[in-house]
């Protein structure tokens, strides 16, 4: 999907932590981020910035599974959480 050296677990995570104010590991990899406060402008913005740094993401590839360990493996193209 992308090799972009950017796009780490752990960058995946920050990014998400930051947009819920809260510390990266506070989040638990099944947790339901639309029940942490993530809305769509959220996921939206997630999407963008993670284009922009070689991600293949669709908004619904997030939307419809908003778990964190889903996302990563989205974003990443397969790492592990």
């Amino acid at each position: 999907m992308n090799d972009q050296p950017g796009l780490s677990a752990e960058r995946v995570r920050a990014d998400v932590a930051e947009l819920l104010g809260r510390e990266p590991n506070a989040l638990a990899s099944e947790e339901n981020l639309l029940d942490l406060g993530l809305d769509s402008i959220r996921i939206m913005s997630l999407v963008e910035r993670w284009r922009a740094a070689g991600a293949t993401v669709e908004y619904p590839d997030l939307a419809e599974r908003p778990e964190l360990a889903h996302w990563i493996t989205v974003v990443t193209g397969g790492a592990a959480a």
